[in-house]
C-alpha cells in the first residue's frame, strides 16, 4: 500500500470481506490502512461480528444510519485521503455514489494486492480444506453404491446433497450427476434419466465446511467398460498425474495446463478437452487463479488447486477426473483420496 502510495483499501466483496476478518454473514465491508482497519455491518449482525471478527474495529449501524454513512465517518476520522476500491467488482453508479461520499478523500482504483495473499493458504486454512475434502471423499465412497442401472441422476444428486449436509456441511456447489451421452456435458444437470448398462457416469461434488471448500470428480462405467472406456479413462487419469507432478514451486500454470494436453494428444483427445485444467480452490471453489492456456499463473508454496483434465465426445460421452492439489516446498500433496482407477459398478 505505501509503494502504492494507497493511504486505505475499501473492501465491499463479500468473500474477500470474509477471507479478511472470518465474518461469515451476508453484508459487510471493511477499510484496512497498513497498520489499523474497520469493520462496517448493520445491526442484523451486531452479536454474529462481536463473536466473528478479529483483527480489527467494529462498527455496527442501527436505523436510520446506513452503514455506508458510518464507514464515511470512519473514514474521514482516520484522515484517509487516497481510499482504494476495487474496479473490477464494482459498479459505475455505486462508484460515483462512494465519490460523493467519501469526500475529501480521492476513490481511485485499487491494484490488485490482496490476490496473491489470499491464494498462499495458512495452516489453518490447509486443515480446513483438508476437512471439507475428506467429507467429498467419503460422500463419493457413499455415491457409488447408487450407481446401478435404473437409478435415476437426480436421485443421486439428492444423496450426495443429504450425505454432505448431515455431516454438518454444506454443499459446494449443485452436485453434477451425468450419465451415458450426458456426460459429454462438463457442467451437466442431473435430469429423470436413468443410468443403463454400458454408460459413463460422471459425479462431481464438493463440501463447503468452516467457510472452505472441496471438489472432487470421479468417472465410473456401469456394468462393463468397453475397450473405448477404458483407453480414454487411462489417457485422463495420465494427464491428470502427470499435471500433479508438475505442481511445483516456480512451475507455470499454462504450462501445467499443456502438459495434460500433451497426453491426451497421443490419440488427438485433447480438442475434447475445452476447458482449463484447474482453478484456485479455498473460501470459493471457483478461487483465484487458473491452470489454463492463457493464465501465465506462477505455481507458488501454499497455493491449493484443483487439477480436472477431461474427455468429452457428444454422442458417447464423457470423463473427467478432478483432485485437489496443495503445493508444498518438497512438491504437491493430493488432499482427495477416492481411489482413481477405474471402477465397474455395481
Amino acid at each position: 500500500m505505501e509503494r502504492e502510495g494507497i493511504d486505505a483499501l475499501l473492501v465491499t466483496d463479500l468473500g474477500m470481506v470474509q477471507w479478511l476478518t472470518g465474518f461469515t454473514g451476508s453484508y459487510g465491508m471493511v477499510a484496512l490502512t497498513p497498520s489499523e482497519g474497520v469493520f462496517v455491518s448493520d445491526s442484523r449482525y451486531t452479536i454474529q461480528a462481536g463473536e466473528e471478527v478479529a483483527g480489527v474495529e467494529v462498527a455496527i449501524t442501527s436505523s436510520p444510519q446506513k452503514p455506508l454513512d458510518l464507514m464515511a465517518e470512519r473514514v474521514q476520522k482516520l484522515g484517509i485521503e487516497k481510499l482504494a476500491c476495487d474496479s473490477r467488482t464494482t459498479t459505475f453508479d455505486t462508484w460515483r455514489q462512494w465519490e460523493e461520499k467519501f469526500r475529501p478523500a480521492t476513490i481511485m482504483p485499487s491494484p490488485d494486492i490482496l490476490t496473491p495473499l489470499r491464494m498462499i493458504k495458512s495452516v489453518d486454512e490447509i486443515e480446513k480444506i483438508q476437512k471439507a475434502c475428506g467429507i467429498a471423499d467419503a460422500c463419493m465412497q457413499h455415491a457409488y453404491r447408487m450407481v446401478q442401472p435404473g437409478v435415476r441422476e437426480y436421485d443421486i444428486l439428492l444423496e450426495i446433497e443429504f450425505f454432505i449436509r448431515r455431516q454438518g456441511a454444506a454443499l459446494a456447489f449443485e452436485p453434477i450427476v451425468v450419465s451415458g451421452h450426458r456426460s459429454a456435458r462438463p457442467h451437466g444437470h442431473a435430469s429423470e434419466k436413468k443410468l443403463e448398462p454400458g454408460d459413463f457416469v460422471t459425479l462431481d461434488l464438493g463440501a463447503n465446511l468452516d467457510g472452505y471448500n472441496s471438489d472432487i470428480t470421479r468417472t465410473v462405467v456401469v456394468g462393463k467398460a468397453s475397450d473405448r472406456h477404458r483407453r480414454i479413462y487411462e489417457l485422463v487419469l495420465e494427464a491428470e498425474q502427470t499435471a500433479i507432478k508438475a505442481l511445483v514451486p516456480g512451475a507455470n500454470g499454462k504450462d501445467v495446463d499443456q502438459l495434460a494436453r500433451d497426453v491426451l494428444d497421443r490419440e488427438n483427445l485433447s480438442q475434447y478437452f475445452g476447458h482449463g485444467l484447474g482453478h484456485g480452490l479455498g473460501k470459493s471453489v471457483h478461487d483465484f487463479g487458473r491452470l489454463a492456456a492463457g493464465a501465465d499463473q506462477p505455481i507458488a508454496v501454499g497455493q491449493v488447486w484443483t487439477v480436472e483434465p477431461g474427455v468429452y465426445i457428444e454422442g458417447f460421452g464423457g470423463c473427467r477426473i478432478e483432485d485437489d492439489v496443495w503445493v508444498t516446498s518438497e512438491g504437491p500433496s493430493v488432499l482427495t483420496h477416492v481411489d482413481r482407477s477405474l471402477l465397474e459398478l455395481p
